[in-house]
Protein backbone atom coordinates (compact mmCIF):
# COMPACT_ATOMS: atom_id res chain seq x y z
CA UNK A 1 0.00 0.00 0.00
CA UNK A 2 3.10 2.37 0.83
CA UNK A 3 4.52 1.29 -2.36
CA UNK A 4 1.28 2.46 -3.91
CA UNK A 5 0.36 5.56 -2.86
CA UNK A 6 3.85 7.34 -2.56
CA UNK A 7 5.59 5.31 -5.70
CA UNK A 8 6.43 8.63 -7.42
CA UNK A 9 8.98 9.87 -4.45
CA UNK A 10 12.26 8.87 -4.15
CA UNK A 11 12.76 5.68 -1.91
CA UNK A 12 14.74 8.36 0.43
CA UNK A 13 11.87 10.55 0.66
CA UNK A 14 8.70 8.58 1.33
CA UNK A 15 7.02 9.47 4.56
CA UNK A 16 6.05 5.88 6.50
CA UNK A 17 2.55 6.14 7.64
CA UNK A 18 3.59 6.61 11.15
CA UNK A 19 5.54 9.86 10.24
CA UNK A 20 2.55 11.04 8.86
CA UNK A 21 0.47 9.65 11.35
CA UNK A 22 2.79 11.21 13.97
CA UNK A 23 2.66 14.80 12.14
CA UNK A 24 -1.36 14.47 12.14
CA UNK A 25 -2.07 13.73 15.77
CA UNK A 26 1.38 16.62 16.76
CA UNK A 27 -1.38 18.48 19.02
CA UNK A 28 -3.24 15.65 20.34
CA UNK A 29 0.21 14.09 21.39
CA UNK A 30 1.73 17.51 22.67
CA UNK A 31 -1.15 18.14 25.19
CA UNK A 32 -0.99 14.50 26.33
CA UNK A 33 2.25 14.48 27.11
CA UNK A 34 2.61 17.99 28.84
CA UNK A 35 -0.85 16.79 30.83
CA UNK A 36 0.85 13.77 31.79
CA UNK A 37 4.16 15.21 32.93
CA UNK A 38 2.31 17.43 35.07
CA UNK A 39 -0.30 15.28 36.98
CA UNK A 40 2.77 13.19 38.03
CA UNK A 41 5.43 16.21 38.61
CA UNK A 42 4.94 16.09 42.54
CA UNK A 43 4.20 12.25 43.31
CA UNK A 44 6.75 10.46 45.21
CA UNK A 45 5.11 7.11 43.67
CA UNK A 46 2.56 6.47 40.69
CA UNK A 47 -0.43 5.88 43.18
CA UNK A 48 -4.53 6.26 42.64
CA UNK A 49 -4.33 10.08 43.24
CA UNK A 50 -1.87 10.64 40.16
CA UNK A 51 -4.75 9.03 38.26
CA UNK A 52 -7.44 11.17 39.44
CA UNK A 53 -4.96 13.79 38.37
CA UNK A 54 -4.69 12.14 34.91
CA UNK A 55 -8.78 11.57 34.77
CA UNK A 56 -8.92 14.93 33.09
CA UNK A 57 -6.00 15.33 30.76
CA UNK A 58 -7.78 11.85 29.14
CA UNK A 59 -11.22 13.68 29.21
CA UNK A 60 -9.94 16.69 27.59
CA UNK A 61 -8.35 14.42 24.73
CA UNK A 62 -11.65 13.51 24.03
CA UNK A 63 -11.58 9.66 25.10
CA UNK A 64 -14.61 10.64 26.94
CA UNK A 65 -15.86 9.43 30.22
CA UNK A 66 -16.85 5.95 29.47
CA UNK A 67 -13.65 5.13 27.94
CA UNK A 68 -11.56 6.89 30.48
CA UNK A 69 -12.94 5.06 33.48
CA UNK A 70 -12.57 1.80 31.55
CA UNK A 71 -8.72 2.41 30.93
CA UNK A 72 -8.42 4.81 34.96
CA UNK A 73 -9.82 1.54 36.08
CA UNK A 74 -7.39 -1.21 34.92
CA UNK A 75 -4.64 0.89 35.42
CA UNK A 76 -5.75 1.84 39.38
CA UNK A 77 -6.15 -2.02 40.02
CA UNK A 78 -2.03 -1.84 38.70
CA UNK A 79 -1.30 1.40 41.18
CA UNK A 80 -3.03 -0.40 43.92
CA UNK A 81 -0.24 -3.52 43.37
CA UNK A 82 2.59 -1.15 43.08
CA UNK A 83 3.78 -1.73 39.43
CA UNK A 84 3.61 1.70 37.91
CA UNK A 85 6.98 2.58 38.57
CA UNK A 86 7.36 6.10 36.59
CA UNK A 87 6.30 8.47 33.88
CA UNK A 88 7.81 6.12 31.37
CA UNK A 89 5.75 2.81 32.83
CA UNK A 90 2.14 5.11 33.01
CA UNK A 91 2.86 6.21 29.45
CA UNK A 92 3.43 2.35 28.34
CA UNK A 93 0.25 0.85 30.28
CA UNK A 94 -1.77 3.33 29.07
CA UNK A 95 -0.54 2.73 25.17
CA UNK A 96 -1.41 -0.80 26.23
CA UNK A 97 -5.04 0.16 27.50
CA UNK A 98 -6.14 1.90 24.46
CA UNK A 99 -4.31 0.06 21.86
CA UNK A 100 -6.24 -2.76 23.14
CA UNK A 101 -8.97 -1.16 22.53
CA UNK A 102 -8.52 -0.35 19.14
CA UNK A 103 -8.04 -3.52 18.68
CA UNK A 104 -10.89 -5.13 19.77
CA UNK A 105 -13.07 -2.21 16.93
CA UNK A 106 -10.16 -2.97 14.49
CA UNK A 107 -10.56 -6.34 14.19
CA UNK A 108 -13.09 -6.57 11.93
CA UNK A 109 -12.25 -7.63 8.25
CA UNK A 110 -13.20 -5.81 5.40
CA UNK A 111 -15.49 -8.06 3.48
CA UNK A 112 -13.61 -10.30 0.79
CA UNK A 113 -16.54 -9.50 -2.66
CA UNK A 114 -16.52 -11.70 -5.45
CA UNK A 115 -16.81 -9.94 -8.68
CA UNK A 116 -17.46 -6.34 -9.45
CA UNK A 117 -18.13 -3.81 -8.60
CA UNK A 118 -17.71 -3.52 -5.16
CA UNK A 119 -19.94 -0.84 -4.00
CA UNK A 120 -19.50 1.44 -0.63
CA UNK A 121 -21.90 4.05 0.33
CA UNK A 122 -20.20 7.28 1.78
CA UNK A 123 -22.98 8.54 4.58
CA UNK A 124 -22.57 11.72 7.17
CA UNK A 125 -23.79 15.16 8.53
CA UNK A 126 -23.04 17.88 5.93
CA UNK A 127 -19.94 19.58 6.46
CA UNK A 128 -17.37 16.70 7.75
CA UNK A 129 -15.98 16.20 4.67
CA UNK A 130 -17.88 13.60 3.37
CA UNK A 131 -17.64 14.56 -0.53
CA UNK A 132 -14.14 15.29 -0.47
CA UNK A 133 -12.86 12.05 1.46
CA UNK A 134 -14.83 10.16 -1.71
CA UNK A 135 -12.60 12.07 -3.78
CA UNK A 136 -9.35 10.74 -2.00
CA UNK A 137 -11.14 7.45 -1.34
CA UNK A 138 -11.15 7.64 -5.40
CA UNK A 139 -7.27 8.62 -5.39
CA UNK A 140 -6.03 5.75 -2.86
CA UNK A 141 -8.10 2.90 -5.08
CA UNK A 142 -6.64 4.66 -8.28
CA UNK A 143 -3.00 4.35 -7.10
CA UNK A 144 -3.68 0.84 -6.17
CA UNK A 145 -4.29 0.46 -10.00
CA UNK A 146 -8.04 -0.12 -9.47
CA UNK A 147 -10.83 0.76 -11.85
CA UNK A 148 -13.75 3.34 -9.96
CA UNK A 149 -16.97 5.38 -10.54
CA UNK A 150 -18.40 7.87 -8.44
CA UNK A 151 -21.84 8.43 -7.96
CA UNK A 152 -22.95 11.71 -6.64
CA UNK A 153 -26.13 10.66 -5.43
CA UNK A 154 -26.59 13.64 -2.85
CA UNK A 155 -29.00 15.58 -5.55
CA UNK A 156 -30.21 17.92 -2.51
CA UNK A 157 -27.17 19.71 -3.04
CA UNK A 158 -25.93 21.07 -6.18
CA UNK A 159 -22.87 22.21 -4.98
CA UNK A 160 -22.35 18.85 -3.84
CA UNK A 161 -22.32 17.29 -7.19
CA UNK A 162 -19.90 20.11 -8.22
CA UNK A 163 -17.32 19.47 -5.68
CA UNK A 164 -17.99 15.49 -6.89
CA UNK A 165 -17.25 16.21 -10.49
CA UNK A 166 -13.93 18.98 -9.19
CA UNK A 167 -12.47 15.57 -7.47
CA UNK A 168 -12.97 13.66 -10.68
CA UNK A 169 -11.39 15.82 -12.28
CA UNK A 170 -8.72 15.71 -10.37
CA UNK A 171 -8.24 12.00 -9.31
CA UNK A 172 -8.94 11.31 -13.35
CA UNK A 173 -12.02 9.19 -11.92
CA UNK A 174 -15.53 9.50 -13.50
CA UNK A 175 -18.53 10.94 -12.13
CA UNK A 176 -22.26 9.28 -12.72
CA UNK A 177 -24.58 12.07 -11.62
CA UNK A 178 -28.30 13.89 -12.66
CA UNK A 179 -29.44 17.07 -11.98
CA UNK A 180 -29.90 18.53 -9.12
CA UNK A 181 -33.04 17.65 -6.79
CA UNK A 182 -33.19 14.11 -8.60
CA UNK A 183 -33.74 11.06 -7.35
CA UNK A 184 -31.09 9.63 -5.40
CA UNK A 185 -31.55 5.61 -5.86
CA UNK A 186 -32.37 6.26 -9.66
CA UNK A 187 -29.03 8.06 -9.98
CA UNK A 188 -27.11 5.34 -7.94
CA UNK A 189 -28.86 2.73 -10.44
CA UNK A 190 -27.68 4.12 -13.58
CA UNK A 191 -23.99 3.94 -11.80
CA UNK A 192 -24.30 0.46 -11.03
CA UNK A 193 -26.01 -0.35 -14.63
CA UNK A 194 -22.95 1.47 -16.00
CA UNK A 195 -19.86 -0.43 -13.29
CA UNK A 196 -21.13 -3.84 -13.99
CA UNK A 197 -20.85 -3.52 -17.93
CA UNK A 198 -17.56 -2.41 -17.50
CA UNK A 199 -17.02 -4.28 -14.67
CA UNK A 200 -15.70 -1.42 -12.78
CA UNK A 201 -13.46 -2.16 -9.69
CA UNK A 202 -15.35 0.24 -6.91
CA UNK A 203 -18.50 2.48 -7.02
CA UNK A 204 -18.75 4.66 -4.49
CA UNK A 205 -21.93 6.73 -3.30
CA UNK A 206 -22.43 10.37 -1.97
CA UNK A 207 -25.33 10.37 -0.27
CA UNK A 208 -27.50 13.38 1.53
CA UNK A 209 -26.31 14.66 4.55
CA UNK A 210 -28.50 16.52 5.86
CA UNK A 211 -30.17 16.62 9.71
CA UNK A 212 -29.14 12.88 11.25
CA UNK A 213 -32.49 12.91 13.36
CA UNK A 214 -34.62 13.38 10.03
CA UNK A 215 -36.61 10.18 9.39
CA UNK A 216 -36.78 11.27 5.55
CA UNK A 217 -32.88 10.74 5.33
CA UNK A 218 -33.13 7.65 6.57
CA UNK A 219 -35.75 6.07 4.33
CA UNK A 220 -33.94 7.61 1.71
CA UNK A 221 -30.69 5.58 2.51
CA UNK A 222 -32.55 2.57 3.29
CA UNK A 223 -34.22 2.85 -0.46
CA UNK A 224 -30.78 2.95 -1.92
CA UNK A 225 -29.71 -0.10 -0.14
CA UNK A 226 -32.53 -1.76 -1.92
CA UNK A 227 -31.79 -0.60 -4.94
CA UNK A 228 -28.19 -1.55 -4.89
CA UNK A 229 -29.29 -4.98 -3.27
CA UNK A 230 -31.48 -5.78 -6.75
CA UNK A 231 -28.99 -5.02 -9.19
CA UNK A 232 -25.71 -6.11 -6.84
CA UNK A 233 -26.52 -9.03 -4.11
CA UNK A 234 -24.91 -7.93 -1.11
CA UNK A 235 -24.23 -4.37 -1.78
CA UNK A 236 -23.57 -2.48 -0.82
CA UNK A 237 -20.80 -3.91 0.64
CA UNK A 238 -19.73 -1.34 3.09
CA UNK A 239 -21.10 1.41 4.69
CA UNK A 240 -18.55 4.54 5.34
CA UNK A 241 -19.37 6.92 7.85
CA UNK A 242 -17.63 10.38 8.00
CA UNK A 243 -16.71 11.89 11.17
CA UNK A 244 -15.23 15.53 11.57
CA UNK A 245 -12.12 14.87 14.77
CA UNK A 246 -12.72 18.42 15.69
CA UNK A 247 -16.16 17.98 16.97
CA UNK A 248 -15.43 15.21 19.26
CA UNK A 249 -17.96 13.98 21.37
CA UNK A 250 -20.73 15.87 19.31
CA UNK A 251 -20.10 13.93 16.39
CA UNK A 252 -19.92 10.56 18.51
CA UNK A 253 -23.81 11.23 19.18
CA UNK A 254 -24.25 11.87 15.08
CA UNK A 255 -22.73 8.88 14.58
CA UNK A 256 -24.93 6.65 16.68
CA UNK A 257 -27.87 7.61 15.10
CA UNK A 258 -26.51 7.07 12.06
CA UNK A 259 -24.70 3.26 12.59
CA UNK A 260 -28.57 2.31 13.89
CA UNK A 261 -30.21 3.51 10.91
CA UNK A 262 -27.50 3.24 8.18
CA UNK A 263 -26.01 -0.33 8.46
CA UNK A 264 -22.59 1.52 8.68
CA UNK A 265 -19.95 -0.72 9.04
CA UNK A 266 -16.54 1.56 9.31
CA UNK A 267 -15.53 4.76 10.08
CA UNK A 268 -13.91 7.38 8.10
CA UNK A 269 -12.24 10.25 10.17
CA UNK A 270 -11.47 13.53 8.87
CA UNK A 271 -9.30 16.41 9.85
CA UNK A 272 -7.39 14.85 12.42
CA UNK A 273 -4.63 17.36 11.91
CA UNK A 274 -6.63 19.79 12.78
CA UNK A 275 -7.21 19.01 16.98
CA UNK A 276 -5.89 18.13 20.01
CA UNK A 277 -8.92 15.81 20.54
CA UNK A 278 -7.50 12.55 18.72
CA UNK A 279 -8.37 10.77 21.29
CA UNK A 280 -11.76 10.26 19.83
CA UNK A 281 -10.50 7.72 17.70
CA UNK A 282 -10.72 5.23 20.93
CA UNK A 283 -14.02 6.59 21.93
CA UNK A 284 -15.38 5.96 18.46
CA UNK A 285 -14.04 2.30 18.65
CA UNK A 286 -15.01 1.38 22.17
CA UNK A 287 -18.36 3.12 22.26
CA UNK A 288 -19.78 2.22 18.35
CA UNK A 289 -17.78 -1.09 18.05
CA UNK A 290 -16.82 -0.12 14.64
CA UNK A 291 -13.56 0.13 12.82
CA UNK A 292 -12.16 2.93 11.98
CA UNK A 293 -11.41 2.59 8.13
CA UNK A 294 -9.41 5.51 6.68
CA UNK A 295 -8.17 8.86 8.44
CA UNK A 296 -7.70 12.19 6.92
CA UNK A 297 -4.86 13.81 7.84
CA UNK A 298 -4.53 17.20 5.20
CA UNK A 299 -6.00 18.78 2.39
CA UNK A 300 -4.18 16.93 -0.68
CA UNK A 301 -5.92 14.13 -2.49
CA UNK A 302 -3.08 11.80 -0.90
CA UNK A 303 -3.77 12.39 2.29
CA UNK A 304 -6.24 9.73 3.25
CA UNK A 305 -4.74 6.98 5.43
CA UNK A 306 -5.84 3.56 6.08
CA UNK A 307 -6.24 3.53 9.58
CA UNK A 308 -3.44 1.43 11.75
CA UNK A 309 -4.22 0.87 15.54
CA UNK A 310 -0.48 0.68 16.86
CA UNK A 311 0.64 3.30 14.37
CA UNK A 312 -1.91 5.65 15.98
CA UNK A 313 -0.88 4.56 19.38
CA UNK A 314 2.48 5.13 18.78
CA UNK A 315 2.05 8.40 17.44
CA UNK A 316 0.16 9.83 20.40
CA UNK A 317 3.29 8.94 22.42
CA UNK A 318 5.99 9.32 20.63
Amino acid sequence: MIQTLFGSLDEQQKPSFLERMKEAVTRTRESLSERIEEAVAFSKEIDRHTLDELEATLISADLGSPTTREVLGKLREKADRKQIKNVDELKRLLKEELLAILNTANTRPVEKVDGTPEVILVVGVNGTGKTTTIGKLAQVFRSQGKTVLMCAADTFRAAAIEQLEIWGERTGTEVIRTKAGGDPAAVLYDALQVATARHTDFVIVDTAGRLHNKSNLMAELEKMRRTAQRIIPGAPHETLLVMDATTGQNGLQQARQFTDSAGVTGIVLTKLDGTAKGGVVVAICRELGLPVRYVGVGEKAGDLLPFDSKDFVDSLFA
